[in-house]
């Protein structure tokens, strides 16, 4: 059964497709849809048939569909947190095709309290941190000894880009033989223009689960796969549905997510050198860094979710099944919350964002994230003296619409 699985993830290592050039198209390559955001909110709370994000397979397979864009903070709030009016169950036409039907993030209530719980005790902060040590460390570690003696490095490239996906591989006790397809796969699994692509790769990691659940059953170990497959509900195993689709899906929410918010908050801070000044003289500013980085440009900019009944919102009326895109990227810069939203201060007032959302679909990998972005941000300021923005090199940008990250960011350090 190894054997098998090996070599079905390898069949898709076709070297002429790239799922990493495919982001631009899948969603969006806006170098700053700030400012358009800020007018729709001049417009009105709610607009009714505005300009949509990429929406990849939900649009294609929807395109009758009335689809609103909410851009009030308000009304954010409202459609995040009030289930009984506004459903998840948009993302069975993305997310539910290639991370499968089992995904928590396609279900309502009561499936959806169900599931999560079980995979949330695993995610809590007291189980996290205790991953620092022992897993996230020597990743960063490891990626950053093949840099140091150099004095430049593209840091998304050669370490954001790598590293979450690393630490993920090291807690599911993957081969390395595997781990560069299963991030092709990984990536592929949202590329849903190529929607084939995405088809295959969501495919190909459910076969590759499968066998590896039936092994870890018969020789557990401490990774998270024999923690998940070990699980029982009411006296059973969790269904294989549920189980492969959160490993397909873990492998987009705990990599592909911290990859970007990791990779924005190193280029705010190198943008805004005393801010990183600051935080090499009082390492106790991180969290507030973090969480500067994650309102000021989240990696999630637009969260789906479809009204589930006939409603209101802002007097604007959502007849049920219609789509709504909601901007958390609006609430985070609304300027009633955030005085100055379009400036990244990490000494401003903390207050609340939405970039893991709200209510009960809250990202449960959240503590997860902040983790694995505070040691890389501790790694960055013990290792790389003198870091600055290369001379020589374009200056990062920062781009998307539905979902945003720098593709490069060459710097300099030491002497």
């Amino acid at each position: 059964m190894a054997a098998q699985s090996a070599i079905a993830i390898r069949d898709f290592d076709d070297p002429s497709y790239d799922p990493f050039s495919a982001d631009d198209v899948n969603f969006g390559n806006h170098l700053d849809p700030y400012p358009q955001i800020a007018q729709w909110r001049r417009q009105g709370a709610v607009l009714k048939g505005a300009y949509r994000p990429a929406m990849g397979l939900a649009a294609a397979l929807m395109p009758d569909r009335e689809n609103f864009l909410i851009v009030g903070t308000n009304e954010i709030n409202t459609v995040l947190t009030d289930t009984s009016r506004f459903s998840n169950a948009a993302y069975k036409f993305n997310l539910g095709v290639t991370f499968g039907q089992g995904s928590i993030s396609t279900m309502d209530n009561p499936d959806h309290g169900r599931w999560r719980k079980i995979f949330q005790k695993i995610f809590l902060p007291q189980y996290v941190s205790t991953w620092g040590e022992t897993i996230v460390d020597p990743v960063v570690q490891t990626l950053m000894g093949k840099f140091l003696d150099r004095g430049h490095a593209d840091l998304i490239e050669e370490f954001t880009l790598r590293y979450p996906f690393e630490v993920i591989y090291r807690q599911l006790n993957l081969p390395q033989s595997d781990i560069r397809t299963f991030q092709r796969l990984a990536l592929g699994q949202t590329d849903y223009v190529n929607y084939e692509k995405a088809i295959e790769a969501g495919q190909k990691l459910g076969e590759y689960f499968k066998g590896l659940v039936e092994r870890r059953r018969a020789e557990p170990g401490d990774d998270l796969v024999s923690l998940l497959a070990l699980t029982s509900v009411d006296g059973e195993y969790l269904p294989e549905e549920i189980l492969i689709s959160f490993l397909r899906q873990l492998m987009n929410a705990a990599g592909d997510t911290t990859y970007r918010g990791t990779s924005v908050l190193l280029t705010a801070l190198l943008e805004n050198p005393a801010q990183l000044e600051a935080l090499r003289e009082d390492r106790s500013l991180i969290p507030q860094a973090i969480e500067e980085a994650l309102r000021w440009d989240g990696p999630v900019a637009v969260q789906l979710r479809m009204a589930a009944c006939d409603t209101q919102l802002a007097g604007v009326d959502i007849p049920a099944g219609s789509l709504l895109d909601v901007v958390a990227g609006a609430a985070n810069r609304d300027p009633a919350l955030y005085p100055d939203p379009d400036r990244f201060d990490i000494f401003r007032a903390r207050k609340p964002h939405f970039s893991f959302s709200r209510g009960p679909h809250i990202c449960v990998g959240q503590h997860l994230a902040r983790v694995e972005m505070t040691r890389a941000l501790h790694a960055v300021l013990d290792h790389l003296p003198n870091l600055r923005p290369d001379p020589d090199k374009p200056r990062a940008e920062i781009r998307g619409t539905m979902m945003r990250v720098p593709r490069h960011l060459h710097v300099r350090f030491g002497d």
